[in-house]
């Protein structure tokens, strides 16, 4: 008998497609990978990609336990985690637009231990509304009982989103932190830069509560 080429499962394949087109969007966790390797450098960048991986795959067990579910029958419970959400956001946007100096001390030392920007990037992901969106739109249809063991299933599920946001997210962060390495020379584009991240936590916050609120509705 000839041997099966190997392929991938086109399910599977059709969630990547799926994951990958949400992930690669600017919204709230772009938006802070990006400002974390801008503020603090490459190293805080990749601890902000764990952080968002790590949030991820927590979106990943509650999506399997039906919490997404749970979200959808008690839209209050949503409503309040999507506030919680793009308010943080919105507040870390505010604070670096009134210090936009923060960048200007690119060549010394992290603003903050990479272990604080890891756990505030793993509470950003697990306050973005856009995945508990996902979580109880999409999830769900690659999850089915005929198709074998549902641990496996998700920890496949699961696998692909954390490939697919250590791949984006860290090339954000990696671009970030040959900006700012750049941005060393110049103290007026620190300046503006700052500003610029500043304006696009905010939107990101303003436009996740306005996608999230309509898609609730």
């Amino acid at each position: 008998m000839a041997p099966q080429t190997a392929r991938m499962d086109p399910h599977l394949l059709l969630f990547t497609l799926f994951v990958f087109g949400i992930i690669v969007i600017p919204g709230m966790d772009m938006a802070y990978v990006l400002s974390s390797s801008l503020v603090d450098g490459r190293r805080a960048g990749l601890a902000a990609v764990a952080g968002m991986v790590t949030g991820g795959a927590a979106h990943t067990v509650m999506g399997a336990a039906g919490v997404g579910l749970l979200f959808a029958v008690f839209p209050a419970l949503f409503h309040a985690v999507l506030l919680a959400g793009a308010l943080y956001v919105a507040w870390m946007g505010i604070s670096l637009w009134r210090s936009p100096a923060t960048l200007s001390g690119v060549q010394e030392g992290a603003s903050r231990p990479r272990l604080q920007t890891f756990v505030r990037a793993a509470a950003t992901c697990l306050m973005n509304p856009k995945a508990y969106l996902f979580m109880v739109a999409v999830f769900p249809q690659f999850v089915r009982p005929e198709r074998g063991s549902l641990v496996e299933q998700v920890a496949v599920l699961g696998a692909i989103i954390a490939m697919t946001q250590a791949l984006v997210y860290g090339a954000v962060a990696l671009g970030a932190a040959g900006l700012r390495e750049r941005l060393a020379r110049s103290v007026r584009a620190q300046a503006w830069v700052a500003r610029a991240v500043a304006a696009l936590l905010v939107f990101t916050a303003a436009w996740a509560l306005w996608q999230g609120w309509g898609g609730a509705r």
